[in-house]
């Protein structure tokens, strides 16, 4: 757990005194690495700072990034939304989502005292040009206020829909403008965190694009997937490209195949407009699925940089190979759950859900095989599942390995050995885990799969930082290595946008049902099963 600060003893932003090491634990190195991560004083605009997002996320991660000591004593939060609030009433509603989500909860009333005191709150709607040269005016005097330098960072914290709207208010009220880009006569940095889904078509990606763009330079924009923030998926670049065991069998002489899984157990949790018209495929795959496959797949990037690691995982998709109507009739299944029972409890089917259509042909289910054409990955399928009501809650990679070249113990009377397995759990018991044969003891010759289980919680003395605390920090010192791109956004769609119009057209096979409760449809197994593989169960 971290440590928190005596109450009275450290200003918000300043390292925990209490933490500080003693001078026989003090390691130079580890401590100019953290003070790096300290950004710039800046203010940080939540548009849309009223709604779940800001409770359940952004508030407890900006609390823990104060408790950790990664915040400048002089930060500063302003939340600009439509509701009619006090600052105190502001600052409440981050508090509660604070006592209620945060990792360290409940907030220390002495450290929320003093961190609090830096939060203001403006009323503003969206679209009157009025609010924005106000919020104009809150900021200038916070920077001569607080000495926050002219940086902003806003986070847009709304439908995607208000987008377009808020980013050409913000131009036209002047705070899109960032001194070092603009040669401006205002110092200071100005950027935008956007939050997905970006787009719900390559069409409307680009003209997403297009429109961001006209007001924000690329440099400025931060498209925000926060499964990239997690830390088993920033810890999979460690494990490739740090390890010389593993690096040299990462590719298609020994891998046999690759499952990426993204399971939830829950239904559309009320969300039941807004899922009948996204589904699975828009909803996970084309963010969360995609990024984590690019992530895997990608090659050594020359440095660890924004732009060398982005341009890596782009060549990842852009090898994807594209799907005919055949294709997609024949590699992706779509189902839909029925009602059932998930953890003793029982589940109303998807079409029995509220705000969702009675008829409805939107996918809570979808099972994918994808191709990497690329001189590494020829020839290894890459299995990628996303459902809704599902048994688990679970995200991981799954890599089986090529069975060796002589079944050698099955002279001996042993049964065919299991596949080697490894399993990097993304969500929720982050880890790495191998699985591989040994013989069991005793007489005879019985081989057992058997596995070797790294996990983060017991292996390391800290907590592992939430998403959300990650990708706010990176956005504040600039680092834009776990966000998005224009073109990995516009690729992604372009692999995907033929599956949606194959499944529209009747062309990609019909939906599937299955009992919400169980691992899917029946076709989603028949699929691998046709390749002589099946699902992993995580």
């Amino acid at each position: 757990m971290t440590t928190q600060p005596k109450a009275g003893t450290a200003r918000h932003g300043a390292p925990p005194h209490d933490a500080t090491p003693t001078s026989g634990d003090r390691n130079p190195l580890r401590e100019g690495l953290r003070l790096e991560r300290i950004p710039e004083p800046c203010t940080m605009v939540i548009i849309g700072a009223t709604g779940d997002l800001t409770e359940r996320k952004l508030a407890p991660a900006l609390y823990n990034l104060m408790l950790s000591g990664f915040l400048p004593p002089e930060f500063t939060v302003v939340g600009f939304a439509r509701r009619d609030l006090t600052d105190q009433a502001f600052r409440d509603h981050l508090r509660a989502g604070i006592d209620e989500y945060s990792r360290n909860r409940p907030a220390s009333a002495s450290i929320w005292d003093s961190f609090s005191s830096s939060m203001e709150y403006q009323r503003g709607e969206f679209h009157d040009a009025a609010a924005w040269a106000e919020l104009a005016k809150r900021l200038d005097r916070i920077d001569r206020d607080r000495g926050t330098a002219g940086n902003r960072l806003f986070y847009l914290a709304v439908p995607p829909a208000l987008h377009p709207e808020i980013v050409r208010q913000l131009g036209a009220a002047g705070l899109a403008s960032s001194g070092a880009l603009h040669g401006a006569g205002r110092k200071g940095w100005s950027r935008v965190i956007v939050e997905k889904p970006f787009g719900s078509d390559l069409e409307s990606a680009r003209t997403l694009n297009r429109q961001v763009r006209e007001v924000f330079d690329e440099e400025q924009i931060y498209r925000i997937d926060h499964y990239l923030g997690k830390e088993t998926v920033q810890n999979l670049s460690v494990f490739r490209f740090g390890n010389g065991l593993f690096e040299p069998i990462w590719n298609r002489r020994y891998i046999d195949s690759v499952q990426i899984t993204v399971a939830e157990t829950v239904g559309v949790e009320g969300r039941g407009e807004f899922y009948d018209q996204t589904g699975a495929l828009r909803d996970i795959v084309q963010n969360h699925a995609l990024q984590l496959m690019a992530v895997f797949a990608m090659e050594p990037p020359i440095e660890f940089r924004a732009q060398d690691l982005r341009d890596e995982k782009v060549k990842v998709l852009r090898a994807v190979k594209p799907m005919s109507p055949g294709d997609v009739a024949h590699d992706t299944v779509r189902g839909q759950y029925t009602a059932g029972w998930v953890a003793g409890e029982a589940v109303a089917a998807y079409r029995d859900e509220p705000e969702v259509a009675p008829d409805s042909e939107t996918e809570s289910y979808v099972a994918l095989k994808l191709e990497i054409e690329s001189w590494r990955w020829a020839g290894v399928p890459f299995f990628v599942r996303t459902g809704k009501a599902l048994p688990a809650r679970a995200t991981e990679i799954a890599v089986q390995f090529k069975q060796a070249p002589l079944a050698l113990f099955a002279r001996a009377g042993a049964p065919p050995m299991e596949p080697n397995i490894l399993a990097i759990r993304v969500q929720p018991d982050e880890g790495i885990l191998l699985r591989f044969g040994a013989k069991v003891p005793g007489p005879g010759f019985q081989i057992r799969g058997v596995n070797m289980d790294f996990r983060y919680g017991s292996s390391f003395a800290v907590d592992s930082p939430d998403a959300y605390e990650t990708l706010i920090l990176d956005a504040m010192v600039g680092d834009a290595s776990l966000f998005t791109r224009d073109d990995e956004v516009e690729r992604a769609w372009e692999i995907l946008d033929p599956i949606s119009a194959a499944w529209a057209a009747g062309e990609g096979g019909s939906l599937h049902f299955y009992d919400a409760g169980s691992w899917g449809p029946t076709a989603a197994d028949e699929m691998l099963a046709r390749d002589g593989r099946a699902w992993r169960r995580p």
